[in-house]
């Protein structure tokens, strides 16, 4: 699908998409980036001892400077999208981790106060842009509201997932049963005439809670009701399958470019 572009709102140097086509494989990365971010928070401050604090200051730290080489971009570069969404969801977590178990927020209200903000969020965002569709980041405003938004669906995502297994006593699994049909449900709305742009951002949310019950259920000892992977082979693995789609897609985009300068 092809951006809805508005020369006015475009730099000098002119702008292109910035973000990834919307296509099965988008979304197997996101769910794997969303598992990835409650594994690897857990396994930096916990495993590798680095504890809370430290973890959270150099993830920010590092989230800060994706994002300004991402918006110093003027197209779509897979690498450096998805290592910022990787990081971004990172950091959601922890943002989630210290409200509720730093400072003892009810996930109840957590989850509350992030959807409000969130809903907040998409409104100012529409008021200014007129859209809320990720085919149209075309200028450095809306993508600014973009990442301000993805931030926002990370936190709000882990303060439900774990509202849901936890709180709720859903379980690893169920928490991953019930996540996964609501996506399925919203990808089954969109292909009956549902709005793309709603039932896209309704699936993104949900994407969060269940990759991260999904990375419970895969890391937790079997005790618990996990399968006892560990964090750290479960990053590692689920790292490396997004490095592999990631490098497969930029290699068909320079094959692209490299098609389209000779013809």
């Amino acid at each position: 699908m092809q951006p809805t572009f508005d020369p006015s709102e475009a730099r000098s140097d002119d702008w292109f998409i910035k973000v990834p086509e919307i296509t099965l494989a988008f979304w197997i990365v996101k769910i794997m980036c969303t598992t990835v971010g409650e594994t690897a928070a857990d396994f930096l401050a916990i495993d590798a001892g680095w504890g809370q604090s430290v973890t959270r200051t150099i993830m920010a730290a590092l989230l800060i400077a994706a994002l300004v080489i991402q918006l110093h971009r003027q197209r779509y570069t897979p690498w450096i999208y998805w290592l910022t969404v990787v990081l971004v969801s990172i950091v959601g977590t922890q943002i989630t981790d210290l409200l509720t178990d730093g400072l003892g927020v009810s996930l109840y209200l957590s989850t509350s106060v992030f959807a409000v903000l969130l809903v907040a969020i998409f409104v100012i965002w529409h008021r200014v842009e007129h859209t809320l569709s990720i085919h149209d980041i075309v200028s450095r405003r809306r993508e600014l509201f973009y990442w301000t938004a993805i931030l926002c669906t990370f936190a709000l995502g882990t303060a439900a997932g774990d509202l849901a297994t936890e709180a709720l006593n859903l379980g690893y699994v169920w928490g991953a049963v019930a996540f996964g049909t609501l996506i399925a449900i919203s990808y089954g709305a969109w292909r009956l005439g549902g709005n793309a742009v709603l039932t896209f951002w309704i699936a993104y949310i949900l994407t969060r809670p269940f990759g991260a019950a999904l990375g419970d259920l895969l890391t937790q000892a079997k005790a618990d009701g996990g399968l006892g992977m560990g964090v750290m082979w479960t990053s590692a693995l689920f790292l490396a399958v997004i490095m592999m789609l990631v490098t497969i897609e930029q290699f068909s985009m320079d094959s692209n470019s490299i098609e389209q300068g000779e013809s």
